[in-house]
């Protein structure tokens, strides 16, 4: 017998404004049911997996000890661009001269992630 991983809870102030960020990241849209002051929102990824946004009254203090990777469509920095766009933030360049590495980010209450290589970028430097 095995679990099953069916959300990734993200604590936070605003469960729907996160939510509308995280649903633009992904593409996904917003659980039908939720709305503006909606204390719990969900974004529904393809695969099944559940982003689960909770509201609750303590700030974010200090780095995430677990975080999301995202492995773009398109090239790792046009993504990064569009997520900057989008209103993530810079964290730390973690990308290397040989086109490696990932880019650290951190969503609008400061939750960081990644963005590694896309599959793409990956063929590149391996041909």
């Amino acid at each position: 017998m095995v679990s099953v991983v069916q959300n990734v809870a993200i604590d936070c102030a605003d469960a729907y404004e996160l939510a509308r960020f995280w649903s633009g990241v992904t593409g996904r849209p917003l659980h039908p049911e939720d709305g503006p002051g909606s204390r719990e929102t969900e974004v529904r990824l393809a695969e099944g997996l559940v982003l689960y946004f909770n509201q609750v009254p303590e700030p974010k203090t200090v780095k995430n000890r677990i975080h999301l990777c995202l492995r773009p469509e398109t090239s790792r920095d046009q993504e990064v661009d569009r997520l900057l766009g989008l209103g993530a933030t810079f964290v730390a360049d973690r990308r290397d001269p040989d086109g490696s590495g990932w880019a650290v980010l951190a969503d609008p209450e400061g939750n960081e992630f990644c963005v590694l290589r896309s599959d793409s970028d990956r063929a590149a430097m391996n041909s």
